[in-house]
């Protein structure tokens, strides 16, 4: 056995190992960002997951004759630490690259230990670079998908953390070319003024990145919403309208009527995931999603929609 080739072999080793402590903090991290129950726990399984690849690389450094590092994994959640305070700053998808930039690089570092192993006849060490390469490819994989249902609109299986959900509203604004004419402004401000009472929350979605905040003493945020598309439509503003029909759209209060698979209250589950397997297009399943968990919210129709989703952003990624 060449003595450079362990001692490159027990160098990538601990690199590897250091990077996976990492990640393991990162992933009980975004545990917290998780969109449902089901991401929850694939995340957590993941970081435990993490503690046993790193378990296994600290056994194989030390039976090539490495010492133990104690301090690893507490370098590895400061350093974890550090970057979630940091991605605050971040909008959300350049979090999630920074994620996936990780991942890759414990992936090629993977690849490129099982080369020393094998050069160096380690035949064990070959075995768990093969499972590292498992794992990390696997959740690069994962990662482009996120990254491609966030470019397609969501919903991602991770949630924006407040401040990523600011700052990546602060970008859309910033490069906003729509602006509503005088007049449709004053038109909309009439619609929000004549709608019956009880609206509880200000309504700035659509709205020019001016001054243009419009809160309401009447209607529901619901029936504001459907009023203010039917006026900005009709005063020509298609741009503005359809900024307001996403926003309905998104929090799930279009009528049955206007989703895209007719007679949607109608369909049992099974029915109703078979339709959504027919959808090709993000914003339509998006709207059947929305209005599925703002109604029934059944497991089954929610589930089939994200899956559809995902399948979606896969292939458009190129991972599939």
């Amino acid at each position: 056995m060449n003595t450079r080739d362990t001692s490159l072999l027990r160098a990538q080793l601990r690199s590897v190992r250091a990077l996976t402590n990492t990640e393991i903090q990162i992933a009980e991290t975004r545990t917290g960002q998780a969109r449902t129950e089901a991401v929850r726990e694939e995340l957590a399984t993941n970081a435990a997951n993490a503690r046993a690849r790193a378990e296994a690389i600290g056994s194989a450094e030390r039976e090539l004759g490495g010492v133990p590092e104690v301090i690893g994994p507490f370098l590895g959640k400061a350093t974890a630490v550090v970057k979630t305070l940091r991605e605050q700053a971040q909008p959300f998808d350049e979090a999630l690259l920074g994620d996936l930039a990780l991942e890759h690089q414990l992936l090629d570092r993977a690849r490129y230990i099982k080369a020393l192993a094998t050069n160096a006849r380690e035949p064990q060490v070959v075995a768990l670079a093969d499972r590292l390469i498992k794992a990390h490819s696997a959740t690069v994989s994962w990662l482009g998908t996120v990254l491609a249902e966030e470019a397609l609109g969501g919903p991602a299986a991770l949630r924006r953390t407040p401040f990523q959900a600011v700052t990546g509203t602060a970008v859309k604004l910033a490069n906003l070319p729509v602006t509503w004419s005088t007049r449709g402004i004053d038109r909309t401000l009439d619609a929000f003024r004549s709608a019956p009472p009880a609206l509880n929350e200000l309504l700035s979605r659509g709205a020019h990145v001016g001054d243009v905040a419009v809160k309401s003493l009447g209607a529901s945020r619901d029936a504001v919403l459907e009023s203010v598309e039917e006026v900005t439509r009709r005063e020509g503003e298609t741009r503005a309208a359809d900024s307001v029909h996403a926003a309905r759209t998104a929090t799930g209060v279009l009528h049955p009527t206007e989703l895209p698979i007719r007679r949607f209250d109608e369909l049992n589950v099974t029915q109703a995931s078979a339709k959504l397997k027919e959808l090709t297009e993000p914003s339509d399943i998006r709207a059947v999603l929305a209005y599925e968990e703002a109604n029934k919210n059944r497991h089954g129709v929610v589930a089939a929609a994200e899956n559809r989703l995902a399948a979606i952003a896969q292939d458009v990624a190129g991972l599939n």
